[in-house]
């Protein structure tokens, strides 16, 4: 077999290890999925330690299906669940607590607390963020306040924290036997701790949380040619393999689907939905609800940056309908169930289990179905479901197009809920504009293959990746612009329904 570049692809529900050669086509793949721990109401967390376990299994048995050698793998790329929190004690290797997951709404005190008294405002200038309990600095807070120990070993430089990625690169190159600490600038931008304009931890945000300095990896480009560390011998790969690659999953899933000029956008449907716009060297500063994120740095080169819109439940609230309701048996069930009905019959569902996030950040918000009537069954249900995810979506792409005076021409889109052919007809009819589907949906493993193999030469330049991409799919809308305003309209109205529901100290 030639040579082949790995991607760890480690997401909310589930761990991924997938294979890919010179054309970006699919060579191999294991997937596992891992527990959601919900101890309390707004509560979500992860065991860090069975992420570890389900990662060296899906390794292991990719490199066994596909009869790849480690020799055959010039590079390995990370790409990961961004702000899901994790601290451990460098000397024994083991978390002091649960991952605090990024859905999770358990800081929404502290995020409060920096919204009232003007540290906001600091936080979105040099962070580009809104202080909001989605991203890491908060959760970092928390366990720092409330898990025994955690502050002394901190202070004393054997506490350290880092997403998802750090967490598996500490692991991968040897963990508590000399890991390597680092980051990547996609997931340092996710913490509310990183100026964008520096790439560096700043001072005054880590005062703002009471975060020791020492706890922080070394934040480093998302594609290094100058390798993070090599892969040690014991562990799951064998031999060493340098680690080159570490994008966040949607500045991942954005190199994946080549957005590599200002003004191209994607849209990834997982467990939420992620749009990014590409705004090149320039630092566009939000004023519609919009995140700044840095969107990747490829070596020497400067950050190229975008304005993100984050939407927290998407294809979980498909998800709910599953294991909650047990209205369907499985995920594709419902474009079937959907399928039943023409339309919504009036009913509407916001799925803001974790407040709104973008381009509201109302965390007194919850989840609301309106619209009822007798009439209405469970395929109406599964379909406002459905329309939700698309709704949303439209949110964000209203809040970019005021950010940035960019208006799509079509919408790229990947990720596991485009196999539903419903959900991409009707995203398309309520934006207005075609949606386009890559041949390979997995773009977030795939784009962090291309950050990995770039580094290495395994390819030459972003070009090279651009003649990789190939459509699979468009869906054309089909509802009038009376249709699509009215119905846009009662949506709105539908948002509303759902501020104000919990009080928020």
């Amino acid at each position: 077999m030639g040579d082949v570049v790995g991607a760890l692809d480690q997401g909310t529900t589930s761990t991924r290890f997938m294979i890919f050669d010179h054309g970006g086509n699919e060579v191999a793949r294991h997937q596992l999925e891992h527990q959601q721990l919900l101890p309390r109401a707004g509560w979500v967390e992860h065991n860090p330690t069975e992420i570890w376990e389900r990662t060296r299994a899906v390794i292991e048995t990719t490199l066994n299906k596909a009869g790849v050698n480690k020799s055959d793998m010039v590079a390995l790329g990370i790409t990961n669940q961004r702000e899901t929190t994790v601290v451990w004690n460098r000397r024994t290797g083991r978390p002091y607590y649960n991952a605090i997951v990024w859905q999770d709404t358990r800081t929404d005190r502290i995020a409060a607390a920096l919204e009232r008294d003007g540290r906001g405002e600091t936080i979105r200038h040099r962070a580009g963020l809104p202080p909001a309990t989605y991203f890491s600095g908060g959760k970092i807070q928390w366990i720092l306040e409330n898990v025994e120990g955690v502050r002394r070993d901190a202070e004393a430089g054997e506490a350290v924290f880092g997403n998802i990625d750090a967490w598996l690169l500490w692991n991968l190159t040897g963990g508590r036997d000399g890991g390597v600490h680092v980051t990547d600038v996609t997931n340092a931008s996710r913490t509310m701790l990183m100026d964008l304009e520096t790439l560096d931890w700043d001072d005054q945000l880590l005062s703002f949380f009471g975060i020791p300095r020492a706890m922080l990896p070394r934040i480093r480009p998302s594609s290094a040619p100058d390798p993070y560390g090599v892969t040690r011998a014991e562990g799951p790969l064998h031999g060493e393999v340098p680690l080159t690659g570490d994008l966040g999953d949607q500045q991942a899933a954005t190199v994946g689907q080549v957005c590599f000029e200002p003004g191209q956008a994607k849209n990834t449907y997982g467990t939420g939905n992620f749009l990014l716009l590409n705004t090149g060297e320039d630092l566009v500063r939000s004023k519609a609800g919009m995140l700044t994120t840095v969107c990747y740095k490829f070596g020497e080169s400067k950050p190229v940056y975008a304005l993100e819109g984050s939407i927290a439940v998407t294809g979980s609230a498909v998800q709910w309908l599953r294991d909650q309701l047990g209205i369907i048996s499985g995920a594709a069930q419902s474009e079937a169930l959907a399928r039943q009905v023409d339309d919504n019959g009036g009913v509407y569902f916001v799925p803001a289990f974790s407040g709104l996030f973008a381009p509201y950040w109302r965390s007194d918000a919850r989840g609301a179905i309106v619209g009822l009537s007798r009439y209405n069954t469970n395929a109406h249900l599964a379909r406002a479901t459905l329309e939700s995810i698309c709704y949303q979506s439209r949110d964000v792409v209203e809040a970019m197009r005021e950010d940035s005076g960019v208006s799509l021409d079509v919408l790229k889109v990947d990720g596991g809920v485009t196999a539903n052919e419903l959900c991409m007809q009707l995203q398309a009819d309520i934006l207005g504009v075609p949606v386009s589907r890559p041949v390979v949906a997995e773009t977030t493993a795939l784009g962090a293959a291309y950050a990995a193999g770039l580094a290495v030469g395994f390819w030459r330049n972003t070009d090279e990746l651009r003649q990789n991409w190939n459509e699979d799919k468009r869906w054309l809308p089909q509802w009038d612009d009376d249709r699509r305003e009215k119905s846009y309209a009662a949506w709105k109205k539908a948002v509303e329904r759902t501020f104000g529901w919990i009080d928020v100290e």
